[in-house]
Formats: structure tokens, sequence, C-alpha cells
């Protein structure tokens, strides 16, 4: 009797175990979300001088991950403005924390001297 429940507690107990680690494994495997930001640069040099090491040093503190950047190859429809990025976060929580941070705010008043954008994110999905 003592050893059937020994065993009956083990089952119980690999059980609970092995569904925390299923939860656990589902949520490393949650896609990214990407962010697509398409910039249409007036003044190419300044842009690249004086905007983007600030904002790509901010991206990557906040936990962005650049996926694509540059320009782009129209296939069809609206061509695009002349820059796009594709950047990977975690989450859309994350983007939304490093797009209301000061340090991206600052970053933005330099960019808007040379360049207008379109922005949005989109989630990955499962692979």
């Amino acid at each position: 009797m003592k050893s059937l429940l020994t065993v009956s507690l083990a089952i119980l107990a690999g059980a609970g175990i092995g569904a925390v680690a299923v939860q656990t494994l589902h949520a490393q495997n949650k896609p990214p979300v990407y962010f697509v930001g398409e910039t249409e640069i007036s003044n190419p040099d300044a842009y690249a001088k004086e905007y983007l090491p600030v904002v790509m040093a901010d991206i990557k503190a906040n936990g962005g991950r650049y996926i694509a950047a540059g320009k782009a190859t129209p296939m069809e429809g609206e061509p695009p403005k002349s820059r796009i990025a594709v950047i990977a976060f975690d989450s859309l929580e994350k983007i939304q924390a490093w797009r209301s941070s000061a340090a991206f705010k600052e970053a933005r008043k330099i960019g808007d001297k040379y360049a207008k954008y379109r922005s949005y994110a989109i989630e990955g999905v499962p692979q």
C-alpha cells in the first residue's frame, strides 16, 4: 500500500513538472513581433551621421534586433519609401515601451529634421 502511494505521488509530481515544462517551452517559442518602418529621407548624409547611430543603439538597448534595412525592391502597388527597416522585438509591449521612451523621443527630434516616417507592427507566426 505504501509503495502504491509513493508511485501515485511520483506520477502526479511528474505530470505537474511536465505541464510546467510544456508551458515554458511554449512561451519560449512565441514568435517575435516585427516593427516595420518606412522612411522618406530628405538628407541621407545627415540622417546617417546624426540619427542612425543614436536610434540604432536605442533599439538594441530595448531588445530590438534588425532583420533587414535598406532600399526595398518594388514588386507591385505603391512604391515603398526610400528606406525600409524590419526590427524584431519579443512583444508588442517592448515596441511600445521603446517608442514611448525618453531616449527615443530625443533621437526622433534629430530624425524629424531629415526624414518623414510611416511605421507599424506585425505579429510573427509560429514556425
